[in-house]
């Protein structure tokens, strides 16, 4: 398997990618406006700037998850901004980070929707590889700026990796938690996917998270199409 690789100490390596998702990107990693993102990158390192997650782990989420694995799409927004946090998986963090205050609320949600204890790490690699898609719509951050690169151009490929989502796989499940990854439901296709909506699990919509069951749901929409269900639990 490939792993996507951007040098940010100078010049841009070509990205290596799982061929799964280098074939149906169809060569969008050679447009533009990606170069473009590449450079961008390179000039805030330049610039003495801290980028997170590590170049290594950018397109870990992609790395994780081959395209022809995908049955569960949670989208983020932007890295976790503070050290060591940001591992390229949305929501998630390295196990020995403490549990940002959104994934509290997130195991919380699973423990009363699945009575599943949760542990006491963030990191959600397990998910990944039973087909749970961890993206953040826009993969990197500066630094204890939370929403830094909202304008770097990450979206214009995040966006065309939700329509080839839903373009070429059927029956998918899109987890949309919170306004922002409400506003991608018009790339998705409902006649062919299912979506589940929520507040977003941060303490900032006092709680309005809580109640979703939506790992719950994910799995009886699973089980109804024939497809192995996601062990939500996460071992210590």
């Amino acid at each position: 398997m490939g792993r996507c690789i951007v040098d940010l100490h100078g010049m841009v390596n070509d990205v290596k990618i799982n061929p799964s998702w280098k074939k149906v990107l169809n060569g969008e990693f050679e447009k533009p406006y990606f170069g473009a993102i590449k450079q961008s990158l390179v000039k805030e390192k330049q610039a003495g700037k801290i980028i997170y997650p590590p170049g290594k782990l950018i397109f870990n989420a992609f790395d994780k998850c081959p395209f022809d694995e995908v049955k569960v799409v949670i989208l983020g927004q932007d890295p976790y901004h503070g050290p060591d946090q940001a591992m390229g998986l949305s929501f998630s963090v390295p196990k020995h980070v403490p549990l940002p205050a959104s994934l509290k609320n997130i195991y919380k949600e699973i423990e009363a929707d699945l009575g599943i204890k949760m542990p006491g790490h963030g990191d959600l690699s397990s998910w990944a590889e039973q087909g749970v898609f961890l993206l953040n719509a826009i993969l990197t951050v500066e630094k204890s700026r939370a929403g830094s690169h909202q304008q770097v151009g990450w979206q214009q490929f995040t966006d065309v990796v939700i329509k080839v989502l839903s373009d070429l796989e059927q029956g998918l499940v899109f987890l949309l938690w919170g306004n922002f990854a409400r506003n991608k439901k018009v790339l998705i296709d409902p006649s062919r996917h299912h979506i589940l909506e929520a507040a977003h699990p941060s303490p900032l919509a006092g709680g309005a998270f809580q109640g979703s069951r939506h790992f719950s749901r994910t799995n009886q929409l699973l089980t109804k199409m024939n497809k192995r269900p996601i062990v939500w639990k996460i071992e210590n």
